[in-house]
């Protein structure tokens, strides 16, 4: 691809994260992304933005993958996961009060305006039941650099502030995989930030 796409609702987007993410050398590299998630044992999972399905794998397809652009999604699907468009999935089985026991947004957020990461919150997260997990996951200063699709940067005490502003209560916050100031030269150290649905009582709308 020459140019980087400029919308990750655009078809070329989805065909960049395919050879992103089709890079021989990520099939040979151990992957301490696929063991952070796993070793959370979310339960059946909501993930907010799903790209082409690689958080679903990940959870070896126990949940549900929503995302903007329709070819991502038809690529998740043609992976054998369940992935809709917002539309679809608000028409679907799974659009209840409290169907899921987790919701995770993985490299989404610095995508977003605050205002529209606020909204994402508001919207998804009554699907998530009280006591549930919530994980949201933003690349740190090189990895933010990488693409023009990233318009806000947003570290862990924003991403805390987004939990709490929802009604969330905050229970871990990291830097992984390695420490924080790996942040500025390393594309993939990331923000962590874990929280819960307050038990008894569903997030704010």
């Amino acid at each position: 691809m020459e140019a980087p796409p400029e919308s990750t609702a655009s078809t070329e987007y989805a065909q960049l994260l395919t050879e992103m993410q089709g890079a021989r050398w990520k099939r040979y590299t151990p992957n301490p992304y696929q063991w952070f998630v796993r070793s959370r044992r979310l339960g059946f999972t909501l993930d907010v933005g799903c790209g082409i399905g690689r958080g679903l794998s990940y959870l070896r397809g126990n949940g549900v993958g929503v995302d903007h652009n329709p070819d991502s999604v038809r690529i998740c699907r043609e992976r054998g996961f369940e992935a809709f468009v917002p539309a679809d999935f608000f028409a679907s089985q799974y659009a209840r009060p409290g169907r899921f026991d987790a919701l995770m947004s993985a490299h989404v957020i610095e995508h977003l305006t605050p205002d529209e990461a606020t909204e994402m919150m508001t919207t998804y997260l009554p699907f998530v039941r009280a006591g549930g997990r919530v994980v949201l996951i933003t690349p740190q200063e090189r990895g933010f650099a990488t693409m023009p699709t990233h318009i806000t940067f947003t570290d862990a005490d924003a991403l805390a502030t987004l939990c709490t502003d929802a009604g969330l209560l905050v229970r871990d916050r990291r830097s992984f995989p390695l420490p924080r100031r790996a942040g500025p030269w390393f594309t993939y150290n990331e923000f962590v930030v874990e929280a819960t649905v307050p038990a008894g009582r569903a997030a704010r709308r």
